[in-house]
């Protein structure tokens, strides 16, 4: 049962990643369809793997829960490389990663000035084009100071909850070990295993 539980928490997980994905999208806080798709296609794949590991339960399927135990081996060794490297990032490999996000997608450029209301990366160039309110002004900021005071405290946020939830990945996969090899109680007991 605690198997079947874990399989439907990460069930609502999935889901609300799509939610808040596709909300993002209709709101018209994030225009890059390539991130939203991936954000929805991580939520489709965990929305599967989780319909895979509460069928495997339900119906004590051995080879399902198998499967359910690999994949979600896989997904905590990577889940938990990543919260371990957004704990550890120092601010020059921030600073360094921003700008390199920054110069590789104009739509997130919009995106990030319209929402902040800065200009530029570095710098503000009056010739170029901006999408902020405060550019018609000319009393724009530079965008990296705004960007990089959030982004350590968002790292270390997403850094944490993604280490507790590889954790409670680590978990579910020591449990569907245990409960996989239990003898099915609706099975015949004299029949062979």
């Amino acid at each position: 049962r605690l198997c079947g539980c874990f399989a439907s928490f990460f069930h609502m997980v999935s889901v609300l990643m799509i939610a808040i994905a596709a909300w993002g999208k209709w709101l018209g806080l994030l225009s890059s369809f390539q991130v939203v798709g991936g954000v929805i296609g991580v939520g489709v794949f965990l929305l599967l793997v989780a319909l895979a590991g509460l069928v495997g339960a339900v119906k004590h399927h051995q080879v399902l829960l198998f499967f359910y135990m690999i994949i979600l081996l896989l997904v905590f060794i990577v889940q938990f490389s990543v919260s371990s490297a957004c704990l550890a990032i120092t601010k020059e490999q921030q600073d360094h990663l921003l700008e390199m996000g920054w110069n590789n997608s104009d739509s997130t450029q919009q995106d990030v000035e319209k929402s902040l209301n800065c200009c530029g990366f570095r710098h503000v160039d009056p010739n170029s084009t901006c999408s902020a309110a405060c550019f018609q002004n000319q009393s724009c900021q530079p965008c990296a100071e705004t960007i990089q005071d959030h982004v350590g405290e968002v790292l270390h946020f997403v850094g944490g909850i993604g280490l507790f939830f590889s954790l409670t990945q680590i978990l579910a996969v020591w449990l569907t070990h245990q409960y996989r090899n239990q003898r099915d109680p609706r099975a015949n007991s004299s029949a062979f295993l």
